[in-house]
């Protein structure tokens, strides 16, 4: 039954992929506009519907004004997740880039790839300053690296630095906390339930995804916290520890959530 589930959703992500990427890259030649998120707004639905993902939405997210979007980071899986509910590109490791498949979805999706190397974080953080000043919203996962979903490491600050630029008035950040609520039926309680979703650490990504591919899917859920005006702030160290401690709560509600129901 299980192989029988995987092959029948692999083989409908690639027909997907058949009819949509071409679709997305002419449309890429033409505009680089809020236009252009329209086919992988459908496709990251459609592929949720595959693979059994589904997202509850609490909270009110911003789609009328130009806004960066601050998660914490599960999963490779969070992508079509956030990308089902929220037009706008990522900000992602230079690395993915390079990823089979996915780097290519990536670059339709017209993800900004960041490097760790000083020789090329310049020349980064230019293309990701075009993108803002061209008004796109951006979906940021300013852990860093990817958790097992019970709690949120400190945000790194060094992004948070473009929305205290003067010439980017009128921008705002919403925090936005992912909770894995269930997975395969089963409730998230359990780490090795969640780990079917949850990819981090040395875990590698075709095996893991083959269970995942293999299970019922999960249910997450987003909570969208009220925005923050960066304007408020001087300093983005400042700016990213306020987040961090907002998309943590999100956390420690649904734990007292849990708790309460216990």
């Amino acid at each position: 039954m299980k192989k029988l589930r995987i092959f029948y959703k692999a083989a409908l992500f690639t027909l997907w992929c058949i009819l949509i990427v071409p679709l997305q890259w002419m449309t890429l030649q033409f505009t680089g506009g809020k236009g252009a998120y329209t086919l992988p707004y459908f496709w990251h639905n459609r592929i949720c519907r595959i693979f059994g993902l589904k997202a509850i939405v609490e909270g009110t997210p911003m789609h009328d004004r130009q806004t960066l979007f601050v998660c914490n980071h599960v999963s490779y899986l969070d992508i079509p997740v956030m990308a089902s509910v929220l037009r706008a590109s990522f900000v992602a490791k230079k690395e993915v880039a390079g990823w089979p498949v996915f780097g290519t979805l990536a670059r339709l999706q017209q993800t900004a790839f960041i490097s760790r190397s000083r020789n090329d974080a310049q020349k980064e953080k230019n293309a990701l300053t075009t993108m803002l000043d061209s008004g796109k919203s951006v979906i940021l996962f300013p852990e860093g690296t990817s958790t097992d979903g019970r709690d949120v490491v400190p945000f790194k600050s060094s992004l948070f630095s473009m929305t205290l630029d003067g010439n980017r008035k009128g921008m705002l950040i919403q925090p936005v906390t992912l909770v894995v609520e269930s997975v395969d039926g089963r409730s998230a309680e359990d780490q090795s339930v969640r780990d079917l979703y949850a990819w981090y650490g040395d875990m590698t990504m075709p095996p893991h995804l083959n269970g995942f591919t293999a299970s019922k899917g999960a249910v997450i859920r987003l909570v969208f916290h009220a925005p923050i005006d960066p304007a408020a702030y001087e300093d983005r160290k400042t700016l990213a520890d306020d987040c961090w401690r907002i998309v943590q709560s999100g956390l420690g509600q649904q734990k007292l959530a849990g708790g309460l129901a216990a």
